[in-house]
């Protein structure tokens, strides 16, 4: 029975040939791997170059802010002397200003005084010094500078 045993057993089909490998060549000699010290050596140079930037970044706020100040200093400092220069200027017109009224109403008080208004008392006399006296004030107001309104 072992014969038969034996036949009855399926026949299991042989493999599929499977394509076989190509062979590899013998590994070249590779060269070394690069050492990781490098790595180590990009992180400090980053870190420094990231802290020298934000320094320069600093560093150039700082000087637009002197450079700002200064230059609000010196507009100030303009400024300043332009009023110093129109207040000189205006106190010197101020001046001959004054002496300019001075000169007015010491040549109105000799008008008046030329009148001798005490000791007329004839009508056309009377009317001859007011026309005297309004010709010379009239010429007073020309030297002056004023314009009637009449």
């Amino acid at each position: 029975m072992a014969a038969q045993a034996k036949k009855a057993a399926p026949k299991r089909k042989p493999a599929a040939k499977s394509k076989a490998a190509p062979k590899r060549k013998p590994a070249a000699k590779r060269k070394p791997a690069a050492k990781r010290t490098t790595a180590k050596k990009s992180t400090p140079d980053f870190t420094t170059r990231a802290q020298e930037t934000g320094r320069n970044v600093f560093l150039a706020g700082l000087g637009f802010y002197g450079k700002a100040f200064d230059e609000a200093q010196s507009r100030f400092e303009n400024v300043q002397s332009e009023v110093e220069a129109r207040r000189k200027k205006a106190d010197k017109l101020y001046k001959e200003l004054v002496k300019r009224g001075q000169k007015v109403e010491k040549d109105a008080q000799k008008a008046i005084d030329e009148l001798e208004l005490d000791n007329l008392t004839d009508r056309k006399k009377l009317e001859a010094q007011l026309k005297k006296a309004k010709a010379r004030l009239d010429e007073l107001r020309d030297s002056v500078g004023i314009k009637s309104a009449a």
